[in-house]
């Protein structure tokens, strides 16, 4: 997910300023994704769970993240989309409801562990955690696509 990142800012980075800050962004969240999940190079030194207050940070950023795609980023790709044809409109339109697939499994995710109240539910975490991850892989994916379109047809 990283080197699909660093290929995206290299491709788009200096473009657009909400641009360079949604993969910033990204960045953040994968990074502390990494930390929850214990993955390098961010493993714990200990095969410990993360604290939940850790797995809580992780949520916010996640929320964080998928509300700035769906209320800043995507209205502002599918403006420009709309000022450059029907065929942009339509990859949009396309696009768009399968990126809302993951925000669901994501906001899914922010509901348990923020309303968690006992450790105990971080035994379910690695399970949860790789559910999360094909989802946001998957999501990163069509939001590049999205990026490449308005890209190739409107620089």
């Amino acid at each position: 997910m990283l080197t699909n990142l660093e290929k995206a800012e290299k491709r788009w980075g200096g473009a657009n300023k909400l641009i360079d800050q949604w993969l910033n962004h990204r960045r953040k969240l994968l990074i502390q994704y990494f930390i929850v999940a214990g993955l390098a190079p961010y493993s714990r030194a200990e095969k410990s769970l993360p604290s939940l207050e850790q797995v809580k940070d992780f949520c916010d950023q996640l929320v964080d993240y998928v509300s700035e795609g769906h209320f800043e980023v995507y209205n502002n790709v599918v403006k420009a989309c709309e000022k450059f044809g029907e065929s942009s409109i339509e990859t949009a339109n396309k696009l768009l409801p399968k990126i809302s697939e993951s925000t669901d499994i994501a906001l899914d995710f922010n509901d348990k562990y923020t309303e968690a109240t006992d450790d105990n539910i971080l035994y379910q975490l690695d399970s949860d955690l790789s559910q999360l991850a094909q989802a946001m892989e998957s999501r990163f994916e069509l939001e590049d696509q999205l990026l490449e379109v308005l890209h190739n047809r409107h620089s």
